[in-house]
């Protein structure tokens, strides 16, 4: 099994801090872009899509900034939600890290673009 590596993307999002955070730290906020459908116990987060489904707990948070989940599964994997506001343009940025096969990061970049188009969409971005 290859190593996995940190991968990190980054997308400009026409939202506030505020309404972005909570697409990305609430279970129905998830739901709308991110998976099928989420559910929620305590910190737990369970993440569920057609065929599979995958659990993470809810490790950081902070309002408006920062959200990361890591994997039950293996807790050293995490993905992270960063939300930047950049202080001259006031554009918002979303950092996304995430974890990937060292042979497969073109795969979570395309991935993620299709996350993050569908997030645009619900946010009207």
């Amino acid at each position: 099994m290859s190593e996995k590596v940190k991968v990190q993307f980054e997308y400009v999002i026409n939202c506030s801090p505020k309404v972005l955070y909570n697409r990305l730290s609430s279970a129905s906020g998830l739901a709308e872009w991110f998976a099928d459908d989420v559910r929620v116990q305590g910190k737990r987060f369970t993440f569920i899509w057609e065929d599979s489904e995958q659990v993470a707990e809810m490790t950081l948070r902070k309002e408006n900034r920062l959200v990361r989940f890591n994997w039950l599964e293996d807790e050293d994997l995490y993905f992270e939600f960063k939300i930047t506001q950049d202080e001259l343009t006031g554009d918002v940025s979303l950092i996304i890290i995430d974890f990937a096969e060292e042979d497969e990061t073109d795969e979570a970049r395309e991935l993620w673009n299709t996350q993050i188009a569908d997030l645009k969409h619900v946010l009207g971005s």
